[in-house]
């Protein structure tokens, strides 16, 4: 009889937690001024707790400003409206596809050692890696947890940041990102620029150390259909994988076109 009560007990006390776990949740209110940041993380926070993210992590996020560089960032992004010739020249073209032939001949066997791992030749690895941060040199400082929280809270596009914040709140707390983490405006972090849901999905390890950005990448462009030995120029097979690195088509033309360039076209 004592048995049979203890199950019962333990029986019901699953079943309110699995009630609770299922019941829908209700989503932080977002905004679009600073005004209201401080009242959407308390409420957020309650959200990541719930969903098993760490005192010590939520308090980190508790921790963050309101990121007005990173809105301000994020409601100017002229650049993209460019023309391929514009934007080459804007993003110095010539310059990165100079580096990227001396880099793809000094680390050869990285290279050769990522093509044999993915399919994925030198050229477009090197080219993102010259878009998206000058091969390391200019990697962000912005604060990497506030980026993302605050285009989270932002109306504009807070379901598609709010799970690159989930994913940079488990990143910090399995020790693979730092709270204090420093990035690009919309929390990008590496040396090839990788949102935390993409850390999560295809990183190889520390994305600060090149090696394994260049990896990550490939690992990347693999997982959305890279076929080895297939061309990636715009038309071509592999074309639709750097179209998943980016969104905006100046960006995806101009990373076909200096991939080419390194790998020896012209």
């Amino acid at each position: 009889m004592t048995k049979r009560k203890v199950l019962t007990t333990a029986t019901l006390a699953t079943l309110a937690l699995l009630a609770s776990l299922s019941s829908p949740v209700h989503a932080a209110q977002c905004g679009n001024s600073a005004a209201g940041y401080e009242a959407w993380k308390q409420e957020f926070a309650g959200e990541a707790r719930a969903k098993g993210i760490s005192a010590s992590t939520v308090a980190a996020l508790m921790a963050t400003s309101y990121a007005q560089a990173t809105i301000n960032a994020d409601r100017g992004q002229r650049s993209f409206k460019l023309s391929l010739d514009q934007f080459l020249a804007k993003r110095g073209g010539p310059a990165i596809v100079a580096k990227g032939r001396s880099l793809k001949q000094s680390q050869g066997a990285l290279f050769a050692s990522i093509q044999q791992r993915y399919g994925v030749p030198p050229g477009p690895l090197l080219a993102i890696w010259g878009m998206e941060t000058g091969f390391g040199s200019q990697r962000g400082n912005q604060n990497m947890l506030a980026s993302i929280a605050t285009l989270s809270y932002d109306c504009r596009r807070s379901a598609f940041f709010t799970e690159h914040l989930y994913a940079a709140l488990q990143l910090i707390d399995r020790g693979v990102l730092a709270p204090a983490q420093r990035g690009s405006m919309h929390g990008e972090v590496g040396q090839t620029q990788f949102m935390p849901k993409a850390i999560l999905a295809y990183g190889t390890g520390n994305l600060e150390n090149s090696a394994n950005a260049l990896n990550s990448t490939a690992n990347f462009l693999k997982a959305h259909g890279w076929r080895a030995g297939a061309g990636y120029q715009p038309g071509e097979p592999n074309f639709a994988a750097i179209q998943a690195w980016n969104a905006a088509g100046v960006y995806q033309k101009a990373i076909a076109l200096l991939g080419r360039q390194i790998d020896g076209g012209e």
